[in-house]
């Protein structure tokens, strides 16, 4: 992989379903060996985002690339570099744990059967099993063996601690740092849960109503975003959008409650940078039921 490949990438991304646009101007892009957390509300658009972004549905416009290749049109080669878990994984119904297990395990050469049998064994995965009659958190647990196994690349992952319990679910984001830092695997992985990609996410983004609000890296996202409220005088001056606005709401003084990225700071108006010291930083929950309420 050259330096300057992103691992998955996408360019002013849109899909409609019939007349309903579902993602709307989407960019966004992955560097290697960096942890995205995909955040938003169900109905947001993150598992047609990622189907979009691996080529498992064809965007309406824009451009989505798997290590530089178009998604839709993947080689082979560049197939064999990803590993997915959709929402609601699907499988071999008819097949024992352990036989599919040794079917997928042939398609790739980097396989860790070490630990495949470890979560097996944590997970408590009777591996005689027919898979047909796995509980659904069963099935997760082990659509995300099947996932980690192969040491790939890059690694997508669409909700996936949806049907875990709290212990397995500390594991499985365990093991994604693992996988990231030991690795250099670049993860890509949607939630609702805020305190599991606290735990393991570099970099975060927000979904909401098919639009990408905010992308970043986590650290230093407290100062980089605050609410700030300004008086009637003040807000009177304002034009109707400041750089970097992500919301505003009338305060009950007939002044502004403004939720503001400090990046922007320069192009604001002199007395709105000389306010900005009394901003209140927003945490990571605060911030995003502030962007999509």
């Amino acid at each position: 992989m050259t330096r300057d490949e992103h691992p998955l990438k996408c360019i002013d991304l849109y899909k409609h379903y019939g007349k309903k646009p579902v993602l709307e101007g989407i960019h966004l892009s992955l560097a290697p060996g960096q942890v995205l957390g995909l955040i938003g509300r169900n109905g947001a658009g993150k598992s047609t985002l990622i189907r979009c972004l691996l080529g498992l549905s064809e965007a309406d416009q824009g451009q989505a690339l798997v290590f530089g290749e178009k998604s839709y049109f993947m080689s082979d080669a560049t197939k064999a570099r990803l590993t997915y878990v959709p929402q609601q994984p699907t499988s071999l119904g008819w097949l024992r744990v352990s036989d599919m297990l040794a079917f997928v395990a042939r398609f790739y050469p980097q396989w860790d059967q070490a630990m495949v049998e470890r979560l097996l064994d944590r997970w408590e995965i009777d591996r005689k099993q027919s898979m047909a009659k796995l509980s659904p958190g069963e099935r997760q647990r082990l659509a995300l063996i099947r996932a980690l196994a192969p040491r790939p690349d890059l690694l997508v992952l669409d909700e996936p601690a949806a049907a875990l319990d709290p212990v397995a679910r500390r594991d499985l984001l365990r093991q994604i740092a693992l996988q990231a830092s030991d690795m250099g695997t670049t993860v890509l992985f949607s939630s609702h849960i805020l305190s599991d990609l606290e735990r393991v996410a570099s970099h975060v983004a927000f979904l909401d109503r098919g639009k990408l609000l905010i992308d970043g890296e986590l650290d230093g996202f407290k100062e980089r975003f605050g609410r700030l409220h300004v008086g009637p005088e003040m807000a009177a001056r304002l034009p109707a959008k400041l750089a970097g606005e992500l919301r505003r709401r009338p305060a009950a003084d007939a002044g502004l409650s403004l939720l503001l990225s400090m990046d922007a700071q320069a192009a604001w108006p002199e007395d709105l940078r000389q306010a900005c010291h009394q901003a209140t930083p927003l945490g990571l929950e605060d911030l995003f039921v502030e962007v999509v309420e």
